[in-house]
C-alpha cells in the first residue's frame, strides 16, 4: 500500500467509514434508530401509564417484637416514565457496546519503502499496538540470499532529534559489505522502547516491546526475505532496553550488544535513572511501569532476569568516563560515562557468576561519545555476526 493510498485510508471521511458515517462511535443509523425507538415509547406513554404493576412489599419489621410482618394490600405503581428509562437505558448500553464498523486495520503492514541510497531505504512501517506509522531506516544485506538482521537502537531523541547511529557514525559504509540487513528504527523517544501500561498526556502511547519483538521483525523478515536470525544492540538509554527486549523476547533475538547504559532498573539508584529518561521527555514513570520498584519495574529488570539471557551471545561494552582520542572531538560527558562503567562492570559480574560469562570490554579512556560508540560497535560485530550466522 503507498503512502497516499494509506494517508487516504486513515482520513476520517464519510467514504473511508463505510458510507455509514460515525458520530462519537454511534453510527448515523443507529442514532436514527433511537430516535424511532424514543417517539414510539412517546406513543405508547399514555397506554404504559394506565397499567399498574403489582408488587408485593418487602417484609416490614414490627417495632415491638422485632418480627418481620407483610404489608397488606401494597401496591406500586411503575410509571410509564421509569419504564421508559430502563428501556432507553437498555438500547443505548447495546448501542454503545457495537463495535466500530471501520477500526484500524489489525496486522502488521509496510506501508511503504523509499530508496534513499545503495542498498539503503526508509521502510514505514504500520503497528497496530501503536496505532501510527513508524519510519525505519535500513542497510540491505550484501550479497546474494538471505541474511540475519541487527536492529540497532539510538539513544534518549529515539533519532528523531537527529542524533542517531545513521546520523553520528560509519554504520552506512561499515556495513556496506556485510551479509546482514541492518535496522535503524526512528521514535521511541525518552521512551525505554518497552510497553508502557497507560498511555501517558505528554509520552502518548508507547509499545515498543511489541513493535521491537514482534511487530517490526515480522515486517522485515517478509519484506527483505531475511533468514529470521536477529540481533539487538543499543546505546545509552537504549543500551539496558536491548537487554531487556532479549530477555523478553527470547525466540527472536540470539545476541545483544549493551553500549554504555545501565542494564538494571528496579532498585533505588535503577529507578532513579529510568525516571529521569521518563521524566525528561516529560513523560510519568508510573505510566510506564506503575509503582516504583514494584512487580512491573522488577520484570524488565535484566540483572534480576539475567538467567533468561542463557545460551545468547551477550556483548557489553563501557568507558572510565576520562575523556581520550577515541572520542574524535565529540562531546564528553564523564559523568555519564563513568555510570554507564559502573552500571556495565556489574551486569558483567552478574551474568559470571551465573556462570554465563558475557564478551566484556571496560575501556580506560572514553567519555560518552558517538566515536567511542562506533568503535565499539565495530569490536562487538565478529561476536554479533558469528551469532546469527551473518
Amino acid at each position: 500500500m503507498g503512502a497516499q493510498r494509506w494517508a487516504e485510508w486513515r482520513q476520517p471521511s464519510a467514504a473511508r467509514q463505510c458510507s455509514r458515517g460515525r458520530l462519537g462511535g454511534v453510527g448515523l443509523m443507529e442514532v436514527a434508530s433511537l430516535s424511532r425507538i424514543r417517539d414510539w415509547l412517546r406513543r405508547s406513554r399514555t397506554a404504559l401509564s394506565r397499567t399498574a404493576v403489582p408488587r408485593t412489599a418487602p417484609p416490614e419489621r414490627s417495632a415491638n417484637a422485632g418480627e418481620p410482618r407483610a404489608v397488606s394490600g401494597y401496591n406500586e405503581q411503575v410509571t410509564a416514565s421509569k419504564l421508559c428509562a430502563l428501556v432507553a437505558c437498555a438500547i443505548a448500553a447495546s448501542v454503545v457496546l457495537v463495535r466500530p464498523a471501520c477500526a484500524a486495520p489489525q496486522a502488521v503492514e509496510v506501508v511503504d519503502e523509499v530508496s534513499i541510497g545503495d542498498r539503503m531505504s526508509r521502510i514505514d512501517v504500520y503497528s497496530p499496538a501503536m496505532n501510527r506509522v513508524i519510519s525505519n531506516r535500513v542497510i540491505r544485506a550484501a550479497g546474494d540470499g538471505p541474511a540475519p538482521t541487527l536492529y540497532l537502537l539510538t539513544g534518549a531523541g529515539g533519532a528523531e532529534d537527529g542524533i542517531s547511529w545513521w546520523d553520528d557514525t560509519d554504520v552506512r559504509d561499515f556495513f556496506a559489505d556485510k551479509h546482514v540487513n541492518v535496522v535503524l528504527p526512528t521514535g521511541g523517544a525518552f521512551s525505554l522502547y518497552t510497553d508502557w501500561l497507560a498511555d501517558d498526556p505528554i509520552a502518548g502511547r508507547n509499545r515498543w516491546q511489541t513493535y521491537l519483538t514482534r511487530e517490526l521483525p515480522a515486517a522485515v523478515d517478509t519484506q527483505l526475505g531475511t533468514t529470521g536470525r536477529n540481533a539487538i544492540g543499543g546505546v545509552s538509554m537504549s543500551a539496558g532496553s536491548a537487554i531487556d527486549l532479549a530477555v523478553q523476547a527470547s525466540d527472536v533475538y540470539s545476541a545483544v550488544a549493551s553500549y554504555s547504559g545501565c542494564p538494571w532498573t528496579s532498585d533505588p539508584a535503577g529507578i532513579a535513572m529510568a525516571s529521569a529518561v521518563v521524566m525528561r521527555g516529560g513523560g510519568n514513570p508510573a505510566n510506564m511501569w506503575g509503582s516504583p520498584g514494584g512487580e512491573v519495574w522488577r520484570s524488565h529488570d535484566p540483572s534480576i532476569n539475567a538467567g533468561r539471557l542463557a545460551g545468547k551471545t551477550v556483548y557489553l561494552s563501557a568507558a572510565s568516563g576520562i575523556p581520550g582520542p577515541i572520542d574524535r572531538g565529540g562531546i564528553p560527558s564523564p559523568i555519564i560515562e563513568a555510570i554507564a562503567s559502573s552500571c556495565t562492570g556489574s551486569f558483567a559480574a552478574r551474568l559470571t557468576d551465573l556462570g554465563m560469562p558475557p564478551i566484556y570490554l571496560n575501556r580506560p579512556l572514553g567519555s560518552h561519545t558517538w566515536g567511542q560508540f562506533e568503535t565499539d560497535l565495530h569490536d562487538s560485530w565478529p561476536h554479533l555476526a558469528r551469532a546469527i550466522g551473518a
